[in-house]
């Protein structure tokens, strides 16, 4: 539970940082995987963002 606990806190900090991605134009995950990978915001897992790994923000987020 409590890795669930923090995934959800993981991606409530950046839900901000999605919706500014969204308003600036960019709607696609992959769109939004190039724009946080730019911005330098690390990924759960480290590396780069994949569209995958931003669905399942997002899905996170939704689920919230």
């Amino acid at each position: 539970e409590s890795r669930t606990q923090r995934a959800n806190a993981d991606a409530a900090a950046l839900a901000p940082v999605v919706a500014q991605i969204r308003a600036g134009g960019v709607t696609t995950l992959a769109g939004i995987a190039v724009a946080l990978t730019e911005r330098r915001v690390q990924p759960p897992r480290g590396g780069d963002w994949h569209p995958t790994t931003v669905r399942r923000l997002l899905a996170r987020l939704d689920a919230a």
